[in-house]
């Protein structure tokens, strides 16, 4: 059974909610505690979804009967991303909008020629390797290498020796002459070797790249079937939305930056639910995702906690296939009035601001107004850029702007040097207690994560470094309040090391990135408890050391 009943005397919401900002609906709640009771008991999937997995819930009112005006009995849908098992098809979930892995489908018979291809070339590149033409090429190379360093190592020692006779003076022009010859000889040597290696490599390299060009013509198969067959998947994953249309993934992705889906698009929790309701004439009310199991290595996940959806594999999808109908897309977040600017210190090279959490450092698409903006309407007639750094929205604090061209440079520089030195303070999730000692360094690199902007996520291999220093302030009522050093700048620096469970292992209070989402109608954190409250850096034109302070409110 797929449609699940909730019996409840809850009312579902008069509109569908924001999948990619929300709080999860009473109704959601009940339907993930059952699901999440229904995966605790499945034994023979224990396994792999304790390594983590995306479920999601739909709540929806399904007509009792076909006449028109049948009243709905509310249920929801379940879903889990992607497969468990290597299936998509488990009772009690929706489907996957396209099965590819049926072992008689297209897909799969054309992903096992793409195997056959690896695997030839796999054996051709083994031969190649072992052939005698390539081990013979090798060893001549080596050969060449060698011979070649003597005959240079003898024009140095050579040239060296004449250089020494001619600072010592009395040649005579025979000398000279015999000097030159010399000169000349060891260059025709030099010349004479590289020119006897290069006709005997090349003889060899001419038939290696016989037997590479053969190679290389079944890699280029291989990239063109891949290719083919990867398209083919995306046309077969036939979007339907809140109106009845129709589109398949390459259609909904052509007006994305990189054109085409990523891979996955279309077997997330969110677009298998959504597409089951609207096929079966079922309206949907509200949705939830939660994370079940460990959290991977390079994101952060909590587990039973609710998440929103991907932005690089799912907003092009959901945003077509919620439509107006269903769906008026809301603001997020509420962002407060805007503030005058809170100047700390200004003299006439330099102003700092203490920046209000949910106020933008420079101006946004939807958020015109800014600190920058702010700055522009104070001084209209300064000629300098202003912002020498930035701090996230929803971070408070100390930011420093420049109101000379030399200032900025300066301030720039120090950036640069790292020789500005920034505090910040931020109240956590839970207590770190006594499993990290009182203070340290926390370093993880972090990148960007491509599916799921502005995200951020630890990755060894092509982050860039990121270090933060830490020192536990006090721990108190659930909560610890940290200081925060950091040696590096990188995007949701903070935010991730305390978060991430090789870091300080719990999140930023009020971070609604890599914290906890609060439940439908619970009082949650106003703002994110992050404050930049101090800074040392040298005044652009007196040089001299200045420590600004600007005391949090929490």
């Amino acid at each position: 059974m797929i449609f699940h009943p909730l019996h409840t005397d809850l009312q579902p919401p008069s509109q569908m909610n924001n999948p990619f900002d929300y709080e999860p609906h009473p109704l959601c709640l009940m339907a993930a505690e059952e699901l999440k009771k229904h995966i605790g008991s499945r034994t023979d999937w224990k396994e792999e979804v304790d390594r983590g997995k995306m479920f999601g819930v739909l709540v929806v009112g399904k007509p009792a009967s076909d006449a028109p005006d049948a009243p709905l009995t509310l249920g929801y849908l379940a879903a889990y991303s992607g497969q468990i098992l290597g299936r998509s098809d488990w009772e009690g979930f929706v489907p996957a909008v396209f099965d590819y892995l049926q072992p008689d489908g297209y897909f799969k018979q054309e992903e096992h020629r793409i195997d056959l291809l690896n695997a030839e070339i796999a054996r051709r590149e083994a031969e190649l390797e072992a052939s005698p033409v390539v081990r013979q090429l090798q060893q001549l190379r080596q050969e060449a290498a060698v011979a070649i360093d003597r005959k240079r190592l003898e024009m140095t020692a050579a040239r060296q020796l004449r250089q020494l006779r001619r600072r010592e003076g009395h040649l005579s022009e025979k000398e000279q002459q015999e000097m030159i010859r010399e000169s000349q000889f060891l260059k025709a040597e030099l010349h004479r070797t590289k020119k006897k290696f290069s006709d005997e490599i090349g003889t060899f390299e001419a038939e290696s790249e016989v037997l590479e060009q053969a190679i290389e013509a079944l890699r280029k198969q291989r990239r063109q079937r891949s290719d083919a067959l990867q398209r083919w998947l995306f046309q077969q994953f036939v979007m339907v939305n809140a109106i009845g249309e129709h589109r398949n993934l390459l259609e909904l992705f052509q007006e994305t930056a990189l054109r085409i889906p990523p891979a996955g698009a279309g077997e997330c929790c969110e677009p298998k639910l959504l597409q089951y309701a609207y096929l079966h004439g079922w309206h949907p009310y509200c949705m939830a995702m939660f994370w079940w199991g460990v959290s991977p290595r390079q994101e952060i996940r909590h587990h039973g906690q609710f998440y929103p959806a991907c932005t690089g594999k799912c907003k092009p999808i959901l945003e077509w296939q919620l439509h107006r109908k269903h769906f008026v897309w809301g603001k997020g977040t509420v962002r407060p009035e805007q503030p005058p600017l809170q100047v700390i210190y200004e003299d006439s090279h330099i102003l700092a601001v203490n920046k209000q959490a949910g106020v933008l450092s420079i101006p946004g698409i939807d958020a015109p107004v800014s600190v920058y903006s702010m700055f522009r309407e104070r001084y209209p007639d300064l000629k300098t850029p202003g912002i020498v750094h930035r701090l996230d929205m929803d971070t408070s604090g100390i930011l420093l702007l420049a109101k000379t061209k030399l200032a900025h440079r300066g301030l720039q520089q120090q950036f640069e040097n790292h020789i500005i030195r920034k505090r910040y303070l931020a109240v956590l999730e839970g207590v770190v207690g006594a499993r990290l000692p009182r203070s340290g360094t926390i370093s993880l690199p972090l990148r960007p994560d491509l599916q799921d902007r502005p995200r951020q996520m630890v990755d060894e291999a092509f982050g860039k470094t990121a270090e933060t220093y830490y020192e536990i302030q006090r721990e108190e009522d659930g909560h610890t309040v940290v200081a925060l050093y950091p040696k590096t700048g990188r995007t949701h620096q903070l935010r991730v090391h305390c978060a991430h469970a090789d870091g300080l292992g719990c999140p930023i209070l009020g971070d609604r990135l890599y914290g906890h989402v609060s439940a439908y109608g619970e009082d949650r954190p106003s703002r994110l408890y992050l404050h930049a409250d101090r800074i040392t850096f040298l005044h652009p034109a007196s040089g001299e050391e200045m420590t600004l302070v600007c005391p949090s409110d929490f």
